[in-house]
């Protein structure tokens, strides 16, 4: 994966394990101002009274910005780091990595400066997902983790963590905070297309759009009803036997990312991450009051309020999912066979019977048609689309109807489904009325990228930094010498 050196170009990295190799090189608070001469600080470690062999040397400043500080050893564990995720650091030197921290460090600290809020809470659950993603890569085994990224123990592993994921949140912050506001008109969008020469003009890739339906194996009333009376009477015996709702939740609960906590979360009024069925009953809730059963769709919770704190709820939940039986899963099957062998022969087109008999609410009454997440419209293009989807549609004609196909996700839920494709528009040049949104999103991109530029000039002449003699010669994008 080539690494961007322009921060200003916003990227997203799908490898959650590169995320905190990355991340994990951004650590560390002081204050200093201007050029750093040289300096090679020697420190000496007395192991007794006699014995002073074991001398060490502390790690050189390499710059400040603002309360930031970089060390040297940064810049070389940032490449082992991105090299230890997978990333490739071809083509790209020293000088170049070191500009790009120097950017995020005067992001944190203007973050800081501006009052952008990022909550203690909020850097935990980042922290927590991290972590949880992190160990599916050593199966489990923290001892692992802690090796390979030389730590003593979890608790010191979590605390660098916390410090990475909110100064690298505060810089994400100020970001968003600077290009917030801006917009771009349609005339602009024409000017900036047609500054671009013909022969310069964006390609975009094959676009399609894609249709599914979907059949989830029925859970019976009886197993319903059974999950149902288990959490009533676990709600009986916290509140009538003193019972632990957290121990219930470590032995009982299914949520794979909270069980071990004892079912904790932190919620944000503000920050609509849950469910929303979860979050409505959460924040109906009186501290120390226990909710009844109720579904989501993940399964059947029951919530505790343990403490509010202004706009955030802790929580805690158990999570049971009902079973679901062979016979269901064998009729969920047999039913889409059903529904393609109708669609195949013409008595029933794949929209109509996607109203008709999918299980999937999201896009039944759309006729099936899925909505690409990152733009919100009806197209994927091929080169970006999710590996898994182009691995089951990429050999369909237009309007052909796949085989039935078996999903099932982490927690062991099944589902079926039908996929099919609705439209597509071949690799072509950037055309102005076709292609509008698309221009107007680089267009958009474009004049925030100015806006960051401008910031950063500016916020370099008024930010207490320093850059070590060792770095002077470095060839930088931005005026980090003040020259």
């Amino acid at each position: 994966m080539p690494l961007k050196t322009n921060s200003l170009k916003y990227t997203i990295n799908p490898n959650p394990l590169l995320t905190l190799c990355l991340a994990l090189l951004f650590v560390g608070f002081t204050n200093a101002q201007e050029i750093i001469e040289d300096e090679v600080k020697e420190a000496t470690k007395k192991v007794d009274s006699v014995d002073t062999s074991n001398a060490f040397k502390v790690d050189g400043v390499a710059a400040v910005v603002g309360d930031f500080i970089v060390l040297e050893s940064d810049i070389q564990k940032e490449k082992d780091q991105i090299e230890a995720g997978g990333g490739s650091i071809e083509g790209i030197d020293n000088c170049q990595l070191f500009g790009l921290m120097l950017e995020r460090k005067l992001y944190a600290h203007h973050a800081i400066q501006d009052s952008v809020p990022v909550s203690d809470s909020e850097v935990r659950k980042n922290v927590d997902y991290q972590i949880q993603q992190f160990l599916q890569q050593t199966n489990g085994s923290m001892e692992r983790l802690l090796a390979f990224y030389k730590k003593d123990d979890e608790k010191s592993f979590r605390d660098e963590m916390f410090e990475i994921n909110k100064s690298n949140l505060l810089a994400q912050r100020m970001q968003s905070k600077i290009v917030e506001e801006i917009e771009i008109t349609p005339e602009e969008v024409r000017a900036f297309f047609n500054k671009i020469p013909e022969d310069q003009r964006p390609t975009f890739g094959t676009e399609l759009k894609v249709a599914q339906i979907v059949a989830e194996p029925k859970v019976s009333d009886e197993e319903t009803q059974k999950i149902i009376d288990r959490l009533k009477q676990f709600k009986a015996d916290i509140i009538e036997k003193g019972a632990s709702f957290r121990s219930k939740a470590v032995l009982y609960s299914q949520d794979p990312g909270s069980a071990s906590k004892g079912g904790k979360y932190t919620l944000n009024k503000k920050e609509p991450r849950m469910v929303k069925e979860f979050r409505q009953v959460a924040f109906a809730l009186q501290e120390g009051e226990v909710s009844e059963p109720f579904k989501t769709d993940f399964g059947y919770h029951i919530i505790t309020l343990e403490k509010i704190r202004g706009q955030e709820y802790d929580v805690a939940h158990i999570l049971l999912t009902p079973k679901v039986s062979d016979e269901a899963i064998v009729e969920a099957k047999e039913r889409l066979e059903n529904v393609r062998k109708r669609i195949v022969a013409g008595d029933i087109t794949f929209a109509d019977a996607a109203k008709e008999v999918s299980d999937e609410k999201e896009t039944r009454n759309d006729g099936g048609q899925l909505i690409n997440p990152t733009t919100q419209d009806y197209n994927f293009e091929l080169t970006r689309m999710d590996p898994e989807l182009y691995s089951q549609i990429q050999d369909l004609k237009d309007n052909e109807v796949s085989l039935v196909l078996k999903e099932e996700d982490r927690t062991g839920k099944v589902k079926f489904k039908l996929l099919t494709v609705t439209g597509r528009i071949d690799e072509h040049e950037a055309d102005y009325a076709r292609d509008f949104l698309k221009i107007k999103d680089l267009a958009l991109e474009e004049k925030k990228i100015r806006a960051i530029e401008k910031w950063q000039e500016e916020k370099i002449l008024d930010t207490y930094i320093k850059i070590s003699n060792e770095h002077r010669d470095c060839d930088f994008s931005g005026n980090w010498l003040k020259k």
